[in-house]
């Protein structure tokens, strides 16, 4: 391959400050995935309750939504650099909390569930201030290519996160969440290192508290324009009904009895499929049909969720959240497309803090709804009532959002 293919590929060959943007990502991504593999396991392992691992969702989903649009606005009013890096270390914090309870040997789980929504309430002004970051890194003209690429790096190392997570708490949870912690404070120095020049709508002197009449502007941005609307409710739907993640602990214990190192398989096993289709994306971004790509990821996403609730067999369970993984990844490539090119620059923070809320909404509250509904219905049908809503909710998209159905250009 030549290197002006290699540098059309993977942007980074040619943008350090892109290099350290991802590889800070990747680093607080990884410890994102080993923490919830520790966390899920600790948390069962204290309790044996499928409604306290929808519990640890709930805990961090709630600070997250009350400051996220909290977040957004600081990310369009202060330097993003100083909120990323303040946000890495005070997760880094979080982590090495973790490791203090762990060590101290807890008969309860209400000190994680403290732990995890600070977590929460950190990601309220990490998440937009990190997803609008990047824009000020690579060239417009670099943004498709940047977006896959940095989406399939950061899913091959989420690939490993849960693994190399569920092995490491073999040796104990306080092994897992030290690591965390070092990868945090990883993210903030490659941060702190990244110097960048900010568009003028940062760098104004007027005090914050005297445009908070701004703080709703994305949230009207989004609800105005159809197309954005559409492709953020479809997602927050879908994983809302699909969340079968927050479930996997149970699996690996009680039903496919593969302990905490197949736990950490079967939670890599979306990673996988995402981080293959990422790496064809990023050779070959899409350009046509956006519509019939978003929906139909979504709808592979639903097939898989089922097909994982029936099978009894680690490896079809395995392979099953490999295609939803790929499936998802579909959706999320369209998605970030089209909010990333249809946001003016100077709300670009509020906008990525309105996705930021649908992403956590439907992750968070969507193992909630889990953990909710296997505690009355039973595990299996939790995860089959998830998938069949999900393929509920396709259906309905398309025929509510027409503008979304028939999109065809992306780019």
């Amino acid at each position: 391959m030549s290197v002006t293919r290699q540098a059309r590929l993977l942007p980074f060959l040619r943008n350090p400050r892109f290099a350290r943007y991802t590889i800070g990502r990747l680093c607080a991504g990884l410890s994102w995935q080993m923490l919830g593999v520790a966390v899920g396991w600790h948390v069962y392992e204290l309790t044996h309750d499928p409604l306290a691992l929808g519990l640890v969702g709930l805990w961090e989903f709630l600070p997250f939504f009350c400051l996220v649009l909290v977040g957004g606005h600081a990310a369009d009013h202060f330097n993003r650099r100083h909120l990323v890096i303040i946000a890495a270390l005070v997760e880094c914090v979080c982590a090495l909390s973790l490791c203090w309870f762990a060590l101290r040997g807890l008969s309860s789980a209400w000190p994680v569930y403290g732990a995890i929504a600070l977590f929460g309430a950190t990601r309220a002004f990490w998440a937009p201030a990190m997803q609008a970051f990047l824009v000020n890194i690579v060239p417009r003209e670099d943004l498709a290519a940047s977006l896959a690429t940095d989406s399939m790096l950061r899913q091959i190392t989420v690939v490993g996160g849960p693994a190399l997570g569920g092995v490491l708490y073999l040796f104990g949870a306080h092994i897992v969440y030290a690591t965390c912690a070092a990868l945090y404070l990883a993210t903030a120095l490659l941060t702190i290192s990244n110097r960048v020049t900010l568009p003028p709508s940062l760098r104004s002197d007027e005090p914050l508290w005297q445009r908070g009449q701004e703080l709703f502007h994305g949230m009207r941005h989004v609800f105005r324009n159809p197309v954005v609307l559409g492709c953020l409710s479809l997602d927050l739907f879908a994983v809302l009904f699909g969340g079968a993640t927050a479930l996997l602990p149970i699996f690996a214990a009680d039903i496919l009895k593969v302990g905490p190192a197949g736990l950490g398989l079967l939670r890599s096993g979306p990673a996988i499929g995402a981080a293959v289709v990422g790496l064809l994306l990023a050779a070959r971004p899409l350009r046509n049909r956006a519509g019939d790509w978003l929906f139909g990821g979504v709808a592979v996403f639903g097939v898989a969720t089922i097909v994982f609730g029936l099978s009894t067999s680690f490896w079809l369970s395995l392979a099953a959240l490999i295609i939803a993984g790929a499936g998802d990844m579909i959706s999320v490539y369209v998605r970030t497309m089209l909010v990333q090119l249809n946001t003016p620059e100077e709300i670009r923070g509020r906008v990525s803090a309105v996705n930021s809320m649908f992403i956590g909404a439907s992750n968070e509250l969507g193992g909630f709804e889990s953990g909710v509904v296997a505690g009355w219905f039973g595990v299996v049908p939790s995860v089959l009532f998830g998938g069949v809503a999900t393929l509920i909710v396709v259906m309905l998209w398309r025929q509510c959002f027409p503008q979304l159905r028939r999109l065809s250009s992306l780019g």
